[in-house]
């Protein structure tokens, strides 16, 4: 089961196509926000930016209905929460590692309702 979320970030990429400079799961060239700036200007950040993207889009199709909005709701929560970090950028991967964490915890919950 856990080889799952290996083959859903591979497809959700392209099946592992190289991803341009400027892969934020935003347009970076319109970026205007402090935090925005400073993910497209800031690889790891950047690298970041596309893996908590990845996985909301994954979690958010794999999720029964009633949870999407919640998921969803989550997501909105956690941008405006990002966006206080300003172009902070120990803020801002911290910010990071906490989404990625908590849409983890969301896909551990998937894999113990399997079978797949």
């Amino acid at each position: 089961m856990r080889r799952l979320i290996p083959a859903l970030v591979l497809a959700a990429t392209g099946f592992g196509a190289a991803l341009p400079a400027a892969a934020a799961s935003f347009d970076c060239n319109r970026a205007r926000a402090p935090d925005e700036r400073a993910i497209c200007a800031y690889r790891p950040l950047n690298d970041q930016d596309v893996r908590v993207g990845q996985l909301y889009d994954i979690t958010r199709h794999l999720v029964p209905m009633g949870g999407r909005d919640a998921i969803m709701d989550q997501q909105r929560a956690w941008l405006r929460s990002r966006a206080t970090c300003g172009a902070n950028r120990a803020c801002l991967a911290r910010s990071y590692d906490q989404r990625l964490g908590e849409l983890n915890a969301v896909m551990e919950r998937v894999y113990r309702q399997g079978p797949f």
